[in-house]
């Protein structure tokens, strides 16, 4: 495959809104994998798999979610209004079939494309998804959504429960960062391969919190899809130490998915499950 060069675009939606769109290229890929960053990060494709993506053929195409660096914020979306934005991107990037891979928030946002554009719409467009630390559905029938999240991670998911407004004065009381919601896995994640992270925070924030409020009331509302409708083969990885993300939210989903593989991680919590994405990538190609 030719070698990986990252451009960047703003794309113009039917409805006027502009997306911050990632592409790195290549016409001869075996692969094109849409990437859904987490919260609250931009859009910018994973640093630490493009030697792998080189050697496996994959191109990454990939977006600012709305509200994050220089994409329009749309308020009220829902995570399939999210699906409907990157289709759009990839149409204007003449891409038909892709796999979709994501973590944390981006994960049920790699689920809500493979939905919508699944068999039902769009004859199969999406050959698998991969998905690290997902959130599964809040109310889901079955799960103790909150059981198992760090105290400061609850209090940001239930000032969204609360509405839009009380979760905007949450945000802007600005809230200190808790650093014990990382375990000593992730912290060590995030001083090797991983400090990549580091690096897409800061400008997901630059214009303020809005993709980050506009996340998490969609995570707390409905999907706008349910997960039995993904039809794709669908891979979740998830550490069992995560505080963030708990684990019982990939084994609801595992339970629920039609064609999924649950990977857990003994001792990986939210971000060095990221250990994981070069075989959850590796997986992705072999589904094509």
């Amino acid at each position: 495959m030719e070698a990986q060069t990252l451009t960047e675009r703003d794309l113009t939606l039917p409805d006027g809104r502009t997306l911050h769109v990632y592409d790195t290229g290549g016409q001869d890929a075996r692969l094109t994998v849409l990437w859904h960053h987490g919260t609250p990060n931009v859009g910018r494709p994973p640093e630490p798999l493009r030697a792998l993506s080189g050697t496996l053929g994959v191109r990454w195409v990939s977006f600012d979610r709305p509200g994050y660096g220089s994409s329009t914020r749309h308020p009220g979306r829902d995570l399939a209004s999210v699906a409907a934005d990157a289709s759009h991107v990839l149409d204007a990037l003449g891409v038909q079939r892709f796999a979709a891979m994501g973590h944390s928030g981006g994960g049920p946002h790699a689920l809500a494309c493979a939905a919508w554009m699944g068999a039902a719409r769009m004859g199969e467009r999406v050959s698998g998804v991969a998905c690290l630390a997902p959130l599964a559905p809040y109310g889901a029938l079955g799960l103790d959504w909150f059981a198992g999240m760090w105290p400061s991670g609850v209090a940001a998911l239930e000032a969204a429960l609360a509405g839009r407004d009380v979760k905007e004065r949450f945000e802007a009381s600005d809230p200190p960062f808790d650093p014990q919601m990382f375990t000593p896995a992730d912290h060590a994640a995030l001083q090797g391969e991983w400090a990549w992270l580091n690096t897409v925070v800061g400008p997901a924030m630059l214009n303020g919190p809005g993709g980050l409020v506009d996340d998490d009331l969609a995570y707390v509302s409905p999907w706008g899809f349910t997960p039995d409708r993904v039809t794709a083969p669908t891979l979740l990885a998830h550490g069992t130490d995560d505080r963030v993300v708990p684990a019982s939210h990939s084994e609801w989903l595992a339970r629920h998915l039609p064609r999924a593989e649950l990977r857990l991680r003994p001792g990986d919590g939210h971000l060095s499950v990221l250990h994981g994405a070069a075989d959850a990538l590796t997986w992705l190609t072999e589904q094509v």
